[in-house]
């Protein structure tokens, strides 16, 4: 007799501890990776991954060479900023869809979290967490080709060849701005221009620059005429790649926010559906328990 009630007292407890588990997602492969230049020593290595927060040898590790570097970079980046040794690093890991673009920076000097951040939704990343770090202060440019390489390797896609550099153009335009204008006002105003894409490509040069003048003018400032040229030259590669759906994404990425904001209600309602499908386990596991208790006192 106790052997019968140890038997259903044990399939009911089976059955609760399947249903009420807490759901813990596996950290899937290839969701994460780290890219590290090539020329760091590997005591160096070592203080980029207390940086990223992870111990070595827990993700896997890519390499990134000048060479690499300087492929996406010459022609947008002066050779001085560039230099001639790969330093800068990068830790990227894929996110649920509509997560957003989380980016932190650490010993770079030059660009900020905004400006990586609005580099890679032009290159058509979203959805990652990405960590830029260094042993030692640098400009942060070529952070930027570790982060093309780690999410092609993550992905299996390849990224638009055009969207790389004009993702490249737009985080040093927008560095090279924030040296005169001020880090939040750069990335404003490329913002606010990136945002108005549908319209800037229907206007003549001579318009897009009144247009530039008067976006920059709301934030009080005063672009001299190298600047105005340089912004025209980015609105129109940005432009080239709205044929690419470029201002669908831009739009998408406006409405993240949006959808963050509204997924802790989300979550919130469904933590009262869980509560009340648990109270629904729970009473049809008693019936289930009681069903077999009496099946057993039968062939008792």
């Amino acid at each position: 007799m106790k052997r019968k009630q140890l038997t259903v007292k044990l399939i009911a407890f089976l059955l609760i501890a399947a249903v009420l588990a807490p759901v813990t997602p596996a950290r899937a492969a290839g969701t994460e990776c780290a890219v590290i230049g090539a020329d760091l020593t590997n005591a160096q290595t070592e203080e980029v991954y207390a940086a990223f927060g992870i111990p070595r040898g827990s993700v896997q590790e890519l390499m990134m060479t000048n060479d690499e570097e300087r492929s996406y970079l010459e022609g947008y980046v002066d050779e001085s900023v560039i230099g001639t040794a790969s330093i800068s690093c990068v830790y990227i890991r894929l996110l649920d869809e509509g997560s957003g673009t989380q980016v932190s920076a650490e010993n770079v000097t030059w660009c900020d979290e905004e400006m990586y951040r609005a580099a890679l939704e032009t290159a058509g990343i979203t959805d990652v967490q990405a960590i830029i770090a260094a042993p030692f202060a640098v400009s942060g440019t070529a952070a930027l080709a570790g982060i093309y390489k780690a999410y092609e390797t993550l992905t299996g896609q390849t990224l638009d060849e055009i969207a790389k550099q004009v993702g490249v153009q737009e985080l040093t335009l927008t560095a090279d701005l924030a040296d005169q204008l001020g880090s939040v006002d750069a990335s404003a105003i490329v913002g606010d221009l990136k945002s108005i894409l549908t319209e800037t490509a229907s206007m003549t040069d001579e318009e897009l620059r009144t247009q530039i003048r008067a976006v920059a003018e709301q934030y009080g400032v005063t672009l001299n005429d190298a600047q105005v040229r340089q912004l025209l030259n980015l609105c129109r590669r940005l432009e080239g790649l709205s044929e690419s759906d470029l201002v669908e994404k831009i739009e998408d990425l406006q409405s993240t926010a949006k959808k963050i904001s509204e997924a802790g209600e989300k979550v919130e309602e469904a933590r009262r559906t869980l509560s009340a499908v648990v109270n629904t386990v729970k009473s049809v596991i008693t019936r289930v328990g009681e069903f077999f208790s009496g099946l057993f006192n039968r062939k008792k």
